[in-house]
């Protein structure tokens, strides 16, 4: 079995019990998500099976977006409500503020990531130099935010809800906390729905318990993938695509999936000045 499984996360489950689920669920080992969603947050998790896992690469790169909710006032060391308290405001904001606030963050930022997050420093995860109270300088990084609404604001509560269109590697706790400190307080991120990701829509994801009975689609990766297909007749050519050799191809197109006379994914190509050139080889069986 190869495809592409899209999961609708429930709270309460690491990214890597969903992945050891589908594993066991398929008898396979085979099994990867395309970006990891820390237990309290849902929604979108893509599941790429045997084969599909070699283009798990081309999806964990690309956009996400996500609704999320927090509350100002407080920050815990986590950067969500599941965390300790470390940090408390009296600051009250309004609705205006909120909005201008939010607009200042869209386009290219940097975040510094967060503690209790899988990131490496010198082989080890930040979370692991948390538990055991080690002080380690935090990473930054550049990342870009292409959209960021209000959805919601409660003035008495302090509550917010937002929903953001942000780029790969994108921390939407950090973000969450750069907010509160831009706002002169504090914010922690009390819920997360990941609604989109590469294109895909929550509306076509399935639960666990829906896979379990299955109630669900397996997409292939052509589906999946925003890259142009391109079905080679000739086998002589198939044969080079096999062999990861370059190939002359009357296109235009960056980067190009290649496909057999069946609609079998073989191999993805990029072009270099005329020739296009082996990217990520999917099937290489005669």
């Amino acid at each position: 079995m190869n495809g592409i499984i899209i999961v609708n996360k429930e709270q309460g489950y690491t990214s890597r019990d969903v992945v050891n689920k589908i594993s066991k669920l398929y008898n396979t080992k085979k099994v990867g998500h395309t970006g990891t969603l820390d237990p309290i947050a849902e929604g979108v998790l893509i599941i790429c099976l045997n084969k599909a896992l070699k283009v798990a690469e081309f999806i964990t790169a690309d956009d996400k977006e996500y609704i999320a909710k927090l509350k100002l006032g407080y920050e815990t060391d986590t950067l969500d409500i599941t965390g300790t308290i470390t940090k408390k405001s009296n600051i009250k904001v309004n609705k205006q503020q909120v909005e201008e606030v939010l607009n200042h963050f869209k386009g290219k930022i940097k975040q510094t990531v967060p503690l209790y997050s899988a990131v490496k420093i010198n082989g080890k995860k930040l979370y692991e130099y948390a538990r055991q109270n080690i002080e380690v300088e935090l990473p930054s990084r550049i990342v870009e935010i292409y959209n960021i609404e209000l959805l919601d604001f409660n003035e008495q509560e302090q509550n917010l809800i937002i929903k953001v269109h942000v780029s790969k590697g994108t921390y939407i706790r950090s973000l969450i906390r750069d907010i509160g400190n831009e706002l002169k307080t504090y914010a922690t991120m009390e819920n997360l729905i990941r609604t989109n990701q590469a294109g895909i829509d929550i509306k076509n994801s399935s639960t666990l318990k829906e896979i379990e009975e299955n109630k669900h689609k397996i997409y292939s990766i052509k589906e999946i993938l925003k890259i142009p297909t391109i079905t080679i007749k000739d086998n002589n050519i198939l044969n080079k695509t096999k062999n990861g050799c370059n190939i002359d191809l009357n296109n235009n197109e960056e980067k190009v999936l290649i496909l057999d006379n069946d609609q079998n994914e073989i191999a993805i190509y990029q072009k270099k000045n005329d020739t296009y050139k082996i990217l990520k080889m999917i099937n290489n069986n005669p």
